[in-house]
């Protein structure tokens, strides 16, 4: 890159509730200190679980505590965050749009928003048409996959400069592949048999996310691999009824809530086979952070999950709401255990060289400095 003058960076987001948006800022935010920008945080709504972190590692973090409908008072504290220009880089389309609207006359260097899912389906939405408008003030928009990309063009996405895709990293030093001792420790700390074989997911417990499905292919699971259990990461409003469901099922007893959890890298090497489920994806951080501990994966074939899991080689792609393919995925997997093996460490390997969150760093730092660095805009 040709500048090196250090950066002022203002992330906008809705908030750091824990998901997979919020990691990859927290992530993009540590690269970019470490090279030597100044960043800090404003959440357009609360701060939300994941914000203790950044301010633990002395960034500043901010709320506009924006309330329903139109909120000009939140509106104004927005605008008074934003008056050091710098670069603005937003997360989503609330937080984008809203920023926009803030930052009318403002000296901001360059404006930056990434879509870290599809966009909603239905491109006539209030939220996708304030979206649309707000192009006209922003120089990049980036989408987390090819997939999303196209999706976001045909919607009519046109930003100043480009419309481009720039997939999310991870830190995946923090991750190990799958550790006999932890797996041990998994099952004692879950009150399972130790011959126990662990599917496991990671993400909110929402509709997106189709846990429901999950459940029900686990139970077709169960009668191939009957030492089979279910371990459900992360928390949601649909904890209740996936544990309804789960009892319906007749799989209450080998399924585990474990609620929002800290200390993933570390439950993830108790597993043997990690599974998503969803309807609808953009770059999955739970795909990657399963790449990054050799885990074998099945996932549905939206969005960008194929992009990140070749089927056959570092998992098993399967359709979305399809409980019976889900399941059959899910046996294969527990069953061919050294292919299993194999199809880890080809995600392992290629996590580590196309899914560094120091890549992703530079990428964006490079549409900061309005660089030559136009990768996928050609539809």
């Amino acid at each position: 890159m040709n500048g090196t003058a250090p950066l002022s960076i203002t992330h906008f987001v809705e908030n750091m509730e824990r998901g997979g948006l919020e990691r990859a800022v927290i992530d993009l935010i540590g690269a970019q200190r470490e090279a030597g920008h100044e960043c800090r945080l404003v959440c357009l709504f609360d701060r939300g679980a994941l914000a203790d972190e950044l301010s633990a590692s002395g960034v500043s973090v901010e709320t506009c505590n924006k309330r329903k409908g139109a909120d000009f008072r939140a509106l104004r504290r927005a605008r008074d965050l934003l008056r050091g220009g710098g670069v603005l880089h937003t997360h989503n389309a609330a937080a984008h749009y809203h920023a926009v609207l803030a930052s009318v006359g403002l000296p901001l260097q360059r404006v930056i928003n990434t879509r870290h899912g599809m966009g909603e389906s239905n491109p006539r939405s209030r939220r996708e048409w304030l979206y649309r408008r707000s192009m006209s003030r922003t120089d990049y928009a980036v989408a987390v996959c090819e997939t999303a990309r196209r999706h976001l063009h045909n919607s009519g996405v046109s930003p100043r400069s480009a419309l481009l895709a720039i997939p999310n990293g991870i830190r995946t030093e923090g991750f190990r592949g799958a550790d006999h001792a932890v797996r041990a420790w998994l099952r004692s700390e879950l009150a399972l048999p130790p011959e126990s074989r662990l599917v496991g997911t990671v993400g909110r417990l929402e509709p997106v996310k189709d846990q429901a499905n999950l459940i029900r292919a686990f139970r077709r699971v169960r009668f191939s691999v009957p030492e089979a259990a279910l371990v459900l990461v992360g928390d949601g409003g649909l904890r209740m009824e996936l544990e309804t469901i789960a009892a319906a099922e007749g799989v209450a007893e080998a399924t585990r809530f474990l609620g929002d959890r800290g200390d993933v890298p570390q439950l993830l090497q108790g597993l043997d086979v990690f599974a998503l489920s969803s309807i609808s994806e953009g770059y999955s951080i739970a795909l990657l952070e399963a790449c990054a501990a050799e885990l074998p994966i099945v996932a549905t074939d939206v969005g960008g999950n194929g992009e990140i899991v070749r089927d056959r080689i570092n998992g098993l792609l399967v359709p979305a709401r399809d409980a019976d393919a889900l399941a059959a995925a899910m046996v294969e997997m527990l069953l061919s255990p050294d292919r299993a093996t194999a199809m880890g460490r080809a995600g392992r390997e290629w996590v580590t060289h196309e899914g560094s969150f120091r890549t992703m760093a530079a990428r964006y730092e490079a549409l900061y400095r309005d660089e030559a660095w136009h990768p996928g805009s050609d539809v």
